[in-house]
């Protein structure tokens, strides 16, 4: 009776799930309040001390605390699963509040080491984005050797999304890295080479554990079967992971992220054509799902 009651539940209430739900939300909203401040403030939104990154950082770590949440909520449950949860949520809202401090102190909040205390809590927020990757590495390991009961087309948005992750979260601790090594050089931290832009690597697929298993709910509510669904969301996986090489190779090539050789330009379009048909097909779908069901 137990686990009926547990199975019909929303996923969200997974005592796993919904501490990084709130966490997720709390960030969101921590991104939201900024973005009206950067509106009454003003100031740029480029550069090292700017409310771009407590804005950024606040939506983007929430969207992917929510994510996580999700994914421990399909998964078995496993001894250690809470306290996980629990100190991914906690390690994400740390993070963020690090940067947001940062920002309310006028000081850059990465690759700032003007003063002990900024070399600390530099140093502090790349410790506890080294924890989200382990956790995250988890998780995605668990989603394919576990038996997790997701539709085939949702199960493949779950693992694309979940390496696109674990890769963006190793790039960041690349950027962090090799920003150090820059700075120690006298060199522009937020640089490769000429004009490459490290951040761009590692945030070009950050999201698509949204994306996709968004992909994936659209194309069940349009009423696609569940075999296009697979080909639709196989498609856009692989486009996923294109952009991720072609967001990789015009780093290290020292290039801007749209100025790009000619086999650079074929891997971004076609990387943008797989992303886009699964997309425009979705969506065609369910318009015309909606106008059938609407009222002559």
């Amino acid at each position: 009776m137990r686990a009926d009651a547990e199975q019909s539940m929303p996923w969200w209430w997974d005592p796993r799930a919904w501490p990084l739900v709130m966490s997720g939300v709390l960030l969101i909203v921590s991104g939201v309040v900024h973005l009206l401040v950067w509106a009454i403030d003003g100031g740029p939104w480029e550069g090292p001390v700017t409310w771009r990154k407590p804005i950024l950082f606040g939506i983007s770590g929430g969207l992917t605390a929510i994510s996580a949440g999700w994914a421990f909520a399909k998964l078995p449950r496993r001894r250690w699963d809470r306290l996980l949860a629990w100190s991914t949520a906690v390690t994400l809202t740390v993070e963020v509040a690090l940067i947001d401090l940062q920002r309310w102190r006028g000081v850059a909040s990465h690759f700032n080491r003007s003063t002990p205390l900024d070399s600390f809590l530099y140093d502090a927020m790349g410790g506890l984005i080294v924890w989200v990757t382990l956790v995250s590495a988890d998780l995605m390991l668990r989603f394919f050797r576990s038996q997790v009961g997701l539709p085939a087309d949702m199960l493949l948005a779950a693992r694309s999304g979940l390496v696109a992750l674990v890769w963006s979260c190793v790039l960041g601790i690349w950027v962090s890295v090799h920003g150090d090594i820059q700075m120690m050089a006298g060199m522009q931290p937020e640089r490769f080479g000429a004009a490459g832009v490290p951040k761009f690597a590692h945030g070009a697929v950050i999201h698509a554990l949204q994306w996709l298993p968004m992909l994936a709910w659209a194309g069940r509510r349009a009423g696609i079967e569940e075999r296009q669904r697979v080909r639709l969301l196989a498609a856009a996986s692989l486009g996923t992971f294109l952009l991720a090489a072609y967001a990789l190779l015009q780093t290290v090539a020292g290039r801007p992220r749209v100025d790009g050789s000619p086999p650079l330009v074929v891997l971004a379009v076609a990387a943008a054509g797989l992303l886009l048909w699964p997309t425009a097909v979705t969506l065609v779908r369910l318009v015309a799902g909606r106008r059938r069901q609407s009222p002559a």
